[in-house]
Parts: structure tokens; sequence; C-alpha cells
């Protein structure tokens, strides 16, 4: 079984995510032991940037900020779309809190529907969403 940046990178949907990981050293945590969720943004969803561009982040000088970033989208724990439950609220690596909403079978997390679902590896779980929210863009 692959491990969930193996599956994640698999992605083509997932590059620009998979890319600010692979500039962070979350890529690294991410091939530890877990285990992890992670709740990938697709490409799209990082032209909605609102307070400064993905490009500018993926810059040496605005490592912390891409790290901070992309943490508020990992969970410390295994979670498949069956364990969402509506009203739950989830904490990142980043210490972010997450809220679930769950109806009529879709799941968001803060606002960001669940598109692909349930990629599991060795070490977790790889949804996409196909938002960054604003909460998040804060962290």
């Amino acid at each position: 079984m692959a491990m969930i940046m193996q599956i994640a990178d698999t992605d083509k949907n997932l590059s620009s995510f998979m890319k600010g990981l692979k500039i962070t050293d979350l890529a690294e945590t991410l091939n530890g032991k877990g285990p992890f969720t992670i709740l990938a943004p697709v490409n799209l969803a990082f032209g909605k940037l609102k307070k400064t561009s993905y490009e500018e982040l993926l810059k040496p000088a605005n490592k912390i900020k891409l790290s901070d970033l992309l943490s508020c989208f990992i969970l410390p724990e295994k979670k498949l779309v069956k364990d969402f439950i509506n009203g739950q609220k989830l904490k990142t690596i980043h210490g972010t809190e997450l809220l679930v909403s769950v109806k009529d079978g879709e799941v968001r997390i803060n606002g960001a529907k669940i598109l692909s679902r349930d990629r599991q590896g060795f070490n977790g779980v790889v949804h996409s969403v196909d938002t960054i929210d604003s909460a998040t863009e804060q962290a």
C-alpha cells in the first residue's frame, strides 16, 4: 500500500497542493507514520486566494506562511467520509478548527465540498476539496 503523499502526488488535480507541500517541511511529516487525513484543495482552489497569489506563497521568503496555510488541510488522524458527522469540529495539525457539515450525503469541511474521497494509504487517507475558505486563508 502506498503512502498518502504518493497517492496525492499521482492526482494531477492536486499538483499545486503537492508543490507547496514539497517546498515546506510538511512533505516529510506526511511521509511519517501518521495516521493523517489530507483535505487537499484542487488546483482551481488556489486561484481563488484573496490575500495573496499562490505563486507568491511559493517563494522562499513565504515558506512559513505557506506551511501555515497548507497545514490547515491536514488532520492528525484518519477520517474516511463515513466518519464525518454534521456539526463535528476537527482540529488540524496547525491547530485550526474546522467545521463539518453533512447534508443530503454531501460532506463539506468549512464550506469546502469533498470531491474525490477515501483514497487510503498506509499512513492515512486523502480527500480533495473544491475551495480554500477565508478562515483557513487567515492562518
